[in-house]
């Protein structure tokens, strides 16, 4: 008896630990500073957010090929980038995936996507999965939008694309595209966070 409780303390104290780790490092919350990346691109190019000069912005969003709400969200993903990329604000998706478990998110298989569906925008891997747990993501899709500022590139919303995964035609509230218009008018965003909807991340 005195063995099983010793054992059931063990295993309450790791989980608490573990349950610490991961609320102590809940990745950028709005107004952080977002650290800059660079990343490999599907054009075999390393991407930065630095390399884009005369960005305002970015609308970065953590996405893959092989979830059905990612998959739902392309068409509008290159739909976002070509409304916003020439107004400063480019989107810049990655690919946050361990591709052992999921080897259709391979760098191959992104390339092969992104030609089939016609991205406009980096494609980029997370090798070693170091950028995702910085911002904090959890879904794919899971956006950041991030605004260039004097301190560097500030968050400005987090969460989801719109209200509506299933169908385009059906969304009532376009979330990022809010957040985007209000910063390109100088206002405040209303809506600053909602709940990302979509797959886990696969460690």
């Amino acid at each position: 008896m005195k063995t099983i409780k010793t054992f059931l303390m063990v295993i309450g104290v790791l989980a608490g630990l573990s349950f610490t780790s991961v609320s102590d490092n809940p990745g950028y919350d709005i107004g952080d500073i977002a650290t800059d990346f660079k990343l490999k691109n599907i054009d075999g190019n390393m991407v930065s957010l630095s390399d884009y000069k005369e960005a305002k912005g970015f609308i970065v969003i953590f996405t893959c090929n092989t979830c059905p709400y990612a998959v739902a969200y392309e068409d509008r993903i290159v739909a976002l980038d070509k409304k916003y990329a020439s107004k400063g604000y480019p989107v810049i998706a990655i690919m946050p995936n361990n591709t052992e478990v999921k080897p259709e998110d391979s760098m191959e298989h992104m390339q092969a996507r992104a030609k089939a569906k016609g991205f406009t925008f980096p494609y980029l891997m997370d090798e070693g999965q170091k950028i995702y747990p910085q911002y904090g993501a959890t879904k794919t899709p899971h956006v950041y939008l991030l605004q260039k500022t004097q301190k560097g590139n500030q968050v400005k919303y987090i969460g989801a694309i719109d209200d509506n995964y299933q169908d385009a035609a059906a969304v009532n509230v376009k979330y990022l595209e809010d957040a985007v218009d209000a910063l390109l008018a100088g206002k405040e965003i209303k809506e600053t966070k909602t709940r990302a909807i979509g797959c886990t991340i696969k460690l």
